[in-house]
């Protein structure tokens, strides 16, 4: 999708240093995913957050291990 955005040259300058992009192009779409990941990443913590995962009763990382290596 072409987009026009009027964007303080400093701003565009730091993303392209810390990107690491070819291009501002480059660089933009490296940023913006970077952004969109952690976006969705403290989004779900958040509902996690709200409603933790709950475990059967004697239930244990030890026992599932267990199971995994037997396999």
């Amino acid at each position: 999708m072409k987009v026009t955005a009027i964007l303080p040259d400093d701003l565009i300058a730091e993303v392209q240093k810390y990107s690491g992009g070819k291009n501002i192009t480059d660089s933009l779409q490296k940023a913006l995913s970077e952004w969109l990941k952690q976006a969705k990443i403290r989004n779900l913590n958040a509902k996690l957050h709200k409603s933790p995962l709950l475990f059967r009763e004697g239930f244990s990382g030890e026992n599932i291990r267990g199971l995994n290596r037997n396999r």
